[in-house]
């Protein structure tokens, strides 16, 4: 493991929303570096336990070191949050008192160049959170077929200029296997009119629409968030930070739907869908953070923090 490093966005934010206590039981769903984790254990001392997962291994080594002065009291596992079920029954575990879910990419995936997740610095075209998966950016951006290349551009990244990009990936495949971070940047770059370049780097939709297939990080996230919030008991918190639209969308959509009571048509005299509000949202709209942490974490500038409360059992 090479130094990882990974400031938590909204820390406190985060243990706020939890409403943590001891003796709960807490799930966080992205472990990273343990920032997260280690205030769970601290502020639910001396008995409250922590079950975290994450796909990578640098991250789990750097999480377990930070995390070893509360031995006993947490365990985590190299796996997908979204496989929570298989999880919590390797754990014995029914009922949650709080979840955690951090969509963002850590510091170090961003910053180790051997990774290959940065627009901003040339290296092997890889992307993979895990490891031990098979599919990489390079498989992606070498042998997809240019419309599903454009859809991923423009459903994933949000790309105005999707087409012209994939065309001038296409194009350059043509000659020989693109396989560094450096040349698809450029690519990006030459595929975004000028005057539409003064809005921040050109290749960074790119980059996320690309990491975002490679990773199926959209795939069963809806269900994902549905059955955690739904495996908290009465009075347990969610709280979800993401860092794209296309996320936030998700989590938004979900929680709504949860928090909705009986959608009968208004005019029947008597409800027959039997649908019953399962959450109450803490938080109408996103948290942002704070002037002081945006100067310290350039990266929490897109983050947005949102929170609700099992009030069903």
């Amino acid at each position: 493991m090479i130094g990882f490093s990974h400031k938590s966005v909204m820390l406190e934010e985060c243990m706020q929303g939890l409403k943590l206590r001891p003796g709960g039981i807490y799930f966080d769903g992205t472990v990273g570096g343990g920032g997260h984790s280690y205030e769970i254990l601290r502020r639910t001392a001396p008995d409250g336990r922590l079950i975290a997962t994450d796909l990578d291994d640098d991250a789990i080594a750097a999480a377990d070191k930070r995390l070893s002065e509360y031995s006993g009291r947490y365990r985590i596992y190299r796996s997908n949050f979204k496989d929570f079920e298989s999880v919590l029954e390797e754990e014995g575990v029914d009922k949650l008192d709080g979840v955690l879910l951090d969509f963002g990419v850590s510091s170090f995936q961003l910053d180790e160049r051997s990774r290959g997740f940065s627009y901003k610095c040339d290296a092997p075209l890889d992307m993979r959170m895990d490891s031990r998966a098979s599919l990489t950016a390079a498989d992606v951006v070498n042998e997809y077929p240019e419309d599903r290349l454009i859809q991923i551009l423009r459903d994933y990244g949000e790309e105005r200029f999707a087409k012209r990009i994939a065309e001038g990936i296409v194009r350059a495949r043509k000659s020989h296997r693109i396989q560094r971070t450096g040349e698809l940047a450029q690519i990006a770059e030459d595929g975004i009119p000028a005057k539409f370049k003064h809005n921040g780097p050109c290749a960074r939709k790119t980059f996320q629409a690309i990491r975002i297939e490679v990773n199926g990080e959209l795939t069963g996230l809806a269900e994902a968030v549905r059955g955690l919030t739904l495996r908290l008991r009465k009075g347990g918190r969610i709280c979800i930070l993401t860092f794209h639209s296309l996320e936030d969308r998700i989590v938004k959509t979900v929680f709504r739907d949860l928090a909705t009571d009986c959608t009968c048509d208004k005019s029947l005299p008597v409800c027959i869908c039997g649908k019953k509000k399962e959450i109450e949202l803490v938080t109408r709209k996103p948290l942002s953070a704070g002037e002081n942490e945006l100067e310290q974490n350039s990266r929490a500038k897109s983050a947005k923090l949102r929170i609700a409360e099992k009030i069903r059992e």
